[in-house]
């Protein structure tokens, strides 16, 4: 199916569709989507809404996740996802690009790029990942200010502020953190690398709002499912990279591959075949779009090596 035409784009802003998926009984499973083509594998396999990480936007561009992205860049990456899946993109803004008026910015790029929600962390630059150590912070007044002007820019986006304090200020002060944040503006809370169960039980028990798990590998959480954090008291859970360490892996092994073999000869049945990936991507149907465009004959399988005589 492709969207390229009018009626077939949904009619709603991208932060309504969101709220009202969050308006549902039960956990919304966010996975984390890098560009268009994974954005529609996603789709593809029935997620609801998708993720778009700070980590996995600069790794793709050989970058480390150290606030090193512009708005601009963030906003390329926005349209991309949100334009293939038709689907509400949770962003990571990670600090906000700076005070009150550049996050009013960053909303309403972020917005007018398709966007449903931004989460803003409470770090200072240069930031790092949240299951790194010796992360510096924010003063809490200074990252609800970013929160109040993040809600008064906002025209439907969904505020979702994300608090790193339990690892320097532990528990309680994350906690209070993230109640500040609630009066500021904040539609939900994400409390970044807890490390056992009990702790996302207790946030969960004192913080009323819907709350975000970030369910990432390799890091200080432990390994927990969808519906586990359910049952801790959790409304959305993301796997915010987990789809680009699956391919990076992939890209290793194929590189490697062919330089020791010469070739991918021997990986061809590890790949995606050419008329899984048009039927991903909807070829066929663009050329339908186009009466000029004859209708593509797509080869199957791998043509095989004649023997020498």
């Amino acid at each position: 199916m492709t969207y390229l035409v009018a009626q077939d784009l949904p009619a709603e802003p991208a932060g309504l569709r969101l709220r009202k998926l969050l308006d549902r009984p039960g956990i919304l499973q966010i996975p984390g989507a890098y560009n268009g083509l994974v954005a529609l594998q996603a789709r593809e396999a029935q997620f609801e809404a998708l993720y778009l990480s700070g980590a996995a936007m600069s790794a793709s561009m050989g970058l480390p996740d150290l606030g090193i992205l512009t708005i601009d860049d963030v906003c390329f990456f926005v349209r991309q996802v949100a334009r293939a899946a038709q689907l509400p993109v949770v962003v990571d803004g990670d600090t906000g690009f700076g005070e009150a008026l550049n996050v009013m910015h960053m909303v309403r790029a972020f917005e007018d790029a398709g966007a449903a929600a931004v989460q803003i962390e409470d770090q200072l630059l240069p930031k790092k990942c949240g299951h790194l150590n010796d992360k510096r912070l924010a003063a809490p007044n200074d990252m609800a200010a970013k929160i109040a002007a993040a809600a008064r820019a906002r025209r439907h986006l969904y505020i979702i502020a994300r608090t790193d304090a339990a690892d320097s200020e532990g528990l309680e002060g994350a906690i209070r953190r993230a109640q500040l944040y609630i009066d500021a503006g904040a539609d939900a809370i994400f409390p970044e690398a807890l490390g056992n169960a009990e702790a996302f039980r207790t946030f969960a028990r004192t913080i009323k709002v819907p709350l975000l798990a970030n369910m990432t590998e390799f890091g200080r959480t432990p390994f927990m499912t969808a519906s586990e954090f359910e049952a801790l008291g959790y409304k959305m859970i993301i796997w915010p990279v987990s789809a680009l360490r699956m391919a990076a892996k992939a890209h290793g092994e194929l590189f490697a591959g062919i330089r020791h073999d010469g070739g991918t000869h021997r990986l061809i049945d590890r790949m995606q075949t050419r008329s899984e990936l048009y039927a991903t991507i909807g070829y066929h149907q663009y050329e339908a779009l186009d009466s000029s465009i004859i209708t593509s004959v797509v080869p199957e399988g791998m043509p095989q090596t004649i023997a020498k005589r």
